[in-house]
């Protein structure tokens, strides 16, 4: 394998891990820090009717997932295009 190829594999897979390690932060923030940590000080907002530290403990840590999950799909296969080693 080529110094080329082999710099551009170790490009690709820290860029995948930066988007995992990223990921899983937020997903972190969303699910333990909104859900628990503050969940006293989110409950003085009000979201749709509910508190919102007790929206984020039931369903908004849900959400926050589902959606890093699409924009982990979209920005891999933009990083997999990049690379050259999407499947299309």
């Amino acid at each position: 394998m080529s110094d080329n190829a082999e710099n551009a594999n170790t490009a690709y897979w820290k860029a995948n891990v930066t988007q995992i390690v990223v990921s899983l932060i937020i997903w972190f923030i969303a699910s333990y820090g909104f859900g628990i940590l503050l969940v006293d000080p989110l409950n003085a907002i009000e979201f749709g009717g509910f508190k919102l530290g007790f929206w984020f403990a039931q369903q908004g840590a849900i959400y926050v997932f589902l959606i890093l999950i699409a924009v982990y799909a979209i920005r891999m296969n933009a990083l997999d295009r990049r690379y050259g080693v999407d499947e299309q």
